[in-house]
């Protein structure tokens, strides 16, 4: 796969490759149906919303490059809106996204909507929300749903940005309360009450526990950060997972096989629990060394010492 490849409608990305030797395209195709329904409801409820000011519409993630799972999924949708930003966008984003959910659907609540302007996306104003990661799916991956293709003009991540936005993100989401995280980007990470990824990591049966959704993201994440940070391209599930088993020392090689299985059909919870049991802390140790290291070598010391509180209190 070419580093800067942009599928677009018909495109075979290296994700949909795999899915459709794993699981027949047949499969697949239902499967990626199911996505579809929810986006084009969006697109149409956005469109109403926003009328001429919706310049484009992209379908991000899984729905793009490939790999879309309706167990585990979500369904990412990228906002382009015409300059200015005005006070008033981020309500009718929430709005209509609360609008959409309440559809009913597993799939329905699992809508993410990324948006911004041309100034926003390219540096020139703060605002919106496109964090740098999805920033990058949007300019390899995102395909035009709606309105015209104005990419050209986004600013493209540097390196030491993924590396960065994305060991802040895993702080939130994966991270310890109380790691050094700002709260501004606790809630970037979506966290809920009852998120509490350090208990879970280790204690495995309540991670199980919380269903395959939450298990796959906490297993599959730090292998997508460890690609992102090695090759400053998307970290998919099947390209990021293919470059850790390729890798000459890979403790966790085995569940992160077992985790690309378990994103299409939940696994036995004795099973599951056994496997992360003797796996999943391995893996964060894995990850956390190497951001550690990477996050001195740009300088990034506060950010370093929060990952080596973390890595403290996940093996306390």
């Amino acid at each position: 796969m070419a580093d800067r490849s942009v599928p677009r409608s018909g495109g075979v990305s290296p994700d949909a490759s795999a899915d459709r030797g794993a699981g027949g395209a047949g499969g697949q195709l239902v499967d990626t149906h199911l996505g579809e329904i929810v986006l084009a409801r969006a697109v149409s409820a956005y469109r109403a919303a926003l009328g001429s000011r919706l310049i484009a519409g992209y379908a991000l993630g899984s729905l793009a490059h490939g790999g879309f799972s309706p167990l585990v999924s979500d369904v990412d949708l990228g906002l382009i809106l015409d300059d200015p930003l005005r006070a008033k966008d981020r309500l009718t984003i929430r709005t209509v996204a609360r609008s959409v959910k309440a559809g009913g659907s597993a799939l329905d609540q699992r809508l993410s909507v990324f948006w911004g302007t041309p100034a926003t996306l390219q540096g020139q104003r703060r605002g919106g929300r496109f964090p740098p990661l999805d920033r990058l799916d949007l300019l390899d991956y995102g395909r035009l749903l709606t309105g015209r293709d104005v990419r050209a003009a986004v600013a493209r991540p540097g390196d030491t940005e993924l590396l960065v936005a994305g060991a802040e993100f895993a702080l939130g989401y994966l991270g310890a309360e109380g790691a050094g995280l700002p709260g501004r980007l606790r809630g970037w990470a979506r966290l809920r009450p009852r998120d509490n990824a350090l208990d879970e990591i280790r204690t495995p049966s309540r991670l199980v526990a919380r269903g395959p959704r939450r298990v796959t993201k906490i297993v599959l994440f730090p292998v997508r950060f460890l690609f992102t940070a090695q090759t400053g391209r998307v970290g998919t599930n099947t390209l990021a997972a293919e470059r850790y088993l390729a890798s000459a020392y890979a403790p966790a090689a085995t569940l992160v096989t077992a985790a690309l299985a378990w994103r299409r059909e939940r696994p036995a919870d004795d099973e599951a629990t056994e496997l992360l049991s003797r796996e999943l802390i391995p893996l964060y140790v894995q990850y956390l060394d190497d951001h550690i290291a990477r996050l001195q070598a740009v300088n990034r010391y506060r950010l370093a010492d929060s990952f080596r509180r973390w890595r403290t209190r996940l093996l306390a």
